[in-house]
């Protein structure tokens, strides 16, 4: 499980190594992002807002928000929506979306703060809809983040969550397998200054459960009608619930 998976030594807790590799790779973030996905992660990221627009939600909860992309496309994807609550571990990740939503005069609608996705600052039964982008295979414990984010939907509320996966197509899973192992982690070393961060980028996804597998978890910890739709053959999926 990628819950087992740390960024740097064995000894510490996930969440706390966690929060230090985003604290430092935070000003490199958004450029990598772009750069080491050739920018189809704002793709994906749209696919995955717009599996929301059906239901339409007006209070939206981002957890593991990040820099804000996600908070952000959003607003600007779901025009009925009242409020985005972004939640992140990392204070410098959130120093960065705090300035662009500001930037973009969106501090009225997205309003972030510091949290623990395990333990969200919630009450039960807030929010119409829930997401989460790459962030779910960063959880210390995967199945009580995704019983957490449950508690805090209302009852017929949607989670969201992209997350990468693993293709299984040959020859496009040995040319995946080769590029995540060893240009990413060599892109972002000499990038971000921090070589363990996109090591273990490499070994999370490895060890995330993707498709069926996620699925079953999610069924586990309260959603139904679970969906997994691949995207770009198979390099990351979007998973949506319902809390019943």
């Amino acid at each position: 499980m990628a819950e087992h998976i740390k960024p740097y030594t064995e000894e510490g807790s996930k969440k706390e190594q966690i929060s230090n590799m985003f604290d430092n790779i935070a000003p490199y973030y958004d450029f990598l992002n772009r750069l080491l996905s050739l920018g189809i992660d704002q793709s994906w990221r749209r696919k995955g807002i717009d599996k929301l627009k059906e239901r339409n939600p007006k209070l939206v909860l981002d957890v593991a928000t990040g820099t804000a992309d996600l908070a952000i496309m959003t607003s600007k994807r779901l025009p009925d929506i009242e409020k985005i609550h972004g939640v992140d571990i990392s204070a410098e990740m959130l120093e960065i979306g705090k300035k662009k939503i500001k930037s973009k005069q969106l501090d009225g609608i997205i309003e972030l703060q510091q949290g623990d996705s395990l333990n969200l600052p919630f009450e039960d039964n807030t929010f119409d809809a829930v997401t989460v982008a790459f962030g779910v295979r960063n959880y210390e414990n995967l199945e009580k983040g995704l019983r957490d984010m449950n508690r805090v939907l209302k009852p017929g509320g949607q989670v969201m969550i992209l997350e990468f996966s693993q293709p299984h197509t040959f020859p496009f899973k040995q040319i995946f397998q080769f590029y995540f192992k060893n240009i990413l982690p060599t892109v972002g070393k000499l990038t971000s200054k921090d070589p363990k961060a996109y090591k273990y980028l490499y070994e999370s996804v490895q060890a995330f459960p993707d498709g069926k597998d996620f699925v079953n978890v999610m069924e586990k910890t309260g959603y139904r009608f679970n969906e997994c739709v691949p995207l770009t053959l198979g390099i990351c999926s979007i998973y949506t619930g319902i809390k019943s």
